[in-house]
């Protein structure tokens, strides 16, 4: 038990550290209803948020309802999508989630994660964005890229498998932080802890990081 406060109580010191370094840490997708962001969240697997924002800029003016993505032809949203890559995953992805939508949940995007996860082409991450950013929900931790990255070369875990470092991430911060460490993580990962050359020097919790490069 002791063990388990300890690191729980370096894990509070590094998001700390971290939050205060990127203060302004928020998800970076536009989005402005539930379903513009499930839509957004399944766009940017593989793709950077920026192109991502490029592409929905339009694409939310076309698309505003599940019934609109149903209604027009597949080819037609697949090229919409194009820039982001993946586009025939993801247009049936996109479509499978508005059917179900429409089928199970009358039109509208469910609140909770156990819901999200049942749609088809969601994962936990994309659940946990959508059901933290549009619905307050505290049930999990988005872990991407990033997220994965940073928990590991700061030693909060060693699972590369993300639903593995999702529960022990959940396990050491308090339930009302769990956006926060997503948001902190994923900003200090495109800003300064780089996957090839991350910036050291300039990182707020270098003299806790293990992996940090002298």
């Amino acid at each position: 038990m002791a063990g388990l406060r300890q690191r729980r109580a370096r894990a509070v010191v590094i998001l700390d550290r971290l939050h205060a370094q990127h203060p302004d840490a928020a998800i970076e997708l536009t989005w402005s209803t539930p379903l513009e962001l499930l839509v957004a969240t399944i766009l940017s697997a593989q793709c950077t948020d920026v192109r991502v924002n490029q592409v929905t800029a339009e694409l939310f003016q076309r698309f505003r309802r599940p019934e609109d993505y149903l209604a027009a032809p597949a080819e037609e949203l697949e090229l919409a999508i194009l820039p982001t890559g993946f586009f025939r995953q993801k247009t049936a992805a996109i479509r499978g989630c508005c059917m179900a939508i429409l089928e199970r949940h009358g039109g509208e995007v469910p609140r909770t994660t156990a819901e999200l996860v049942a749609l088809p082409g969601v994962g936990r991450k994309t659940a946990a964005v959508v059901a933290s950013n549009a619905f307050g929900a505290r049930e999990g931790i988005a872990v991407d890229t990033h997220v994965g990255r940073l928990a590991r070369r700061l030693r909060l875990t060693r699972h590369a498998d993300p639903v593995r470092a999702e529960r022990v991430l959940m396990s050491l911060y308090p339930r009302e932080r769990w956006l926060e460490v997503t948001d902190v993580l994923i900003f200090h990962g495109r800003r300064v802890c780089h996957s090839q050359r991350p910036r050291c020097a300039e990182c707020a919790v270098f003299d806790l990081c293990p992996s940090r490069r002298l």
